[in-house]
């Protein structure tokens, strides 16, 4: 009985929000969002201790600023993914104007594919979608949701633009199968790991478990690593999808030494992002919750 009424109530969320124009969209979006954050009091505990960490310097006004932009960011996102069955090659200039093509153009160049460099700020489900209508069709790693259903329904809306997902379960094998085509994969890089799937790299100067996945492949097959996302333009209206040139890997002929190394220079990517868009991270996430074998939990609730 839950299983299916989380079902309808996503159904009924992304046919609701997706008859409305875009602008209506994103402003319903951003209502629904303040609306569950408001229900879940948890999340905003998280995400108030996480800027403490990050800011320790930043005061109650700025975090309360912060967390209730982050909030709008994730609603106008949701009012985005329900439009995606409107959005097509010829109109999505509209909403997402991309810059740096010449960068994955030039990556690419090499026929080993593309590793896409990403996290969870902006508008990270918009950044893989867009890629496809510009021509660039990527598979993008995604934790499965618990609800199949709810699962299969997002999934139906990411792969509209001609995406795939891969689940975590099967990522390995599934990645250097499309590696190995010369396609392209989306990895969200910056969210806690498991102790024996992370190594410990600095996060907002502390030691964060990040996943080591991207940095063992990059360095096993030779294949280009590009930095994706999307910001959104208050002043223009849109969001941005930002690609950067790839990435150069350090070598020093030491696996271990080389993948702490390159995955450090990674997530160092997304803290540069976060610290100049702090509205644009997610701060709800638990992100320093694996701590190395003996240290003390940071969470405490």
């Amino acid at each position: 009985m839950r299983e299916r009424l989380e079902f309808y109530l996503a159904f009924l969320v992304l046919k609701g929000l997706g008859v409305l124009p875009r602008r209506a969209a994103r402003a319903l979006g951003v209502s629904v969002a303040a609306l569950f954050f408001a229900l879940r009091p948890r999340l905003r505990r998280v995400a108030d201790f996480n800027l403490r960490l990050a800011f320790p310097d930043w005061n109650d006004a700025q975090r309360k600023q912060t967390i209730s932009r982050m909030v709008r960011n994730v609603g106008r996102m949701a009012g985005e993914f329900s439009q995606f069955p409107k959005y097509t090659p010829q109109n999505v200039y509209d909403t997402v104007q991309m810059v740096g093509e010449e960068n994955y153009r030039a990556a690419e160049q090499g026929g080993k594919g593309l590793l896409l460099l990403g996290g969870h700020i902006g508008a990270w489900e918009l950044s893989s979608f867009a890629l496809g209508l510009y021509g660039h069709p990527c598979h993008f790693l995604v934790r499965a949701i618990t609800n199949a259903r709810v699962d299969a329904l997002v999934n139906q809306y990411r792969g509209l633009s001609g995406g795939k997902p891969i689940e975590k379960n099967e990522s390995a094998r599934v990645m250097l199968k499309v590696l190995h085509t010369g396609g392209a994969v989306g990895i969200l890089a910056d969210h806690n790991t498991a102790l024996e799937e992370g190594v410990f790299v600095d996060f907002f100067g502390i030691p964060a478990c990040s996943t080591s996945g991207l940095a063992r492949i990059a360095l096993r097959t030779g294949v280009p690593v590009v930095p994706v996302y999307a910001l959104w333009d208050e002043t223009a209206g849109k969001y941005c999808l930002h690609i950067d040139p790839q990435m150069e890997l350090i070598r020093t002929g030491d696996v271990d030494v080389d993948v702490r190394a390159n995955t450090a220079r990674f997530i160092q990517i997304v803290e540069n992002i976060a610290r100049a868009h702090p509205d644009q991270w997610l701060w709800v996430h638990k992100r320093w919750k694996t701590r190395p074998p003996g240290e003390k939990p940071i969470y405490t609730f």
